[in-house]
């Protein structure tokens, strides 16, 4: 696949997206537009897999570099690098999965996309803290798991808030810019 308009037009967007929410005033821990982007990119690319995992990723790095920048110059509270970022990334790219079947769909499907892939992630992060290190001092018991899951509640329900959200304005604003969308 060669690069065109609507695999730039999408990365633009998923960029832009990636870059501005960050620069919400007062926006809660978790509410971020990261698995919304994996699901859009999921569902326009969905034919060529190494675009659909490739494109979040790149748009969030794009988003980081810029943000880190900003930060090494003082121009930012907000650093674009941080720890634990590589799997974050992976699981980012592992969410976009759940997009793989939004092409033409019913809102149903969306709804169940847009609920599926947060949790799916919420799961996935709270056991790989709990797992590299027992999560916040937790013990590496059961408790400690039950604890550790305990301490993420609090941004699960923003993650699946953002992703509504987000996920309407991407796929909303996708088929306003590009009405006769085919996934690639």
């Amino acid at each position: 696949m060669k690069l065109n308009k609507q695999i730039i037009l999408a990365l633009v967007i998923m960029v832009a997206t990636s870059a501005l929410y960050r620069v919400m005033p007062g926006r809660p821990l978790g509410f971020a537009p990261q698995i919304a982007i994996a699901l859009f990119s999921g569902s326009l690319f969905a034919s060529n897999k190494k675009y659909s995992f490739l494109l979040p990723i790149l748009s969030i790095f794009i988003s980081d570099l810029i943000y880190q920048a900003l930060y090494v110059n003082g121009l930012s509270s907000i650093q674009g690098f941080y720890a634990g970022q590589l799997e974050n990334y992976i699981l980012i790219a592992a969410t976009t999965v759940f997009g793989f079947g939004l092409q033409n769909s019913k809102p149903s499907k969306f709804m169940l996309a847009f609920l599926s892939a947060p949790t799916a992630y919420f799961l996935v992060s709270n056991f790989l803290v709990w797992a590299q290190g027992g999560g916040y001092h937790h013990a590496f018991t059961a408790t400690g798991f039950i604890q550790t899951m305990a301490d993420g509640l609090p941004f699960y329900p923003y993650s699946v808030v953002s992703t509504i959200v987000f996920g309407a304005v991407l796929f909303g604003g996708f088929r306003v810019l590009v009405p006769k969308f085919k996934a690639i």
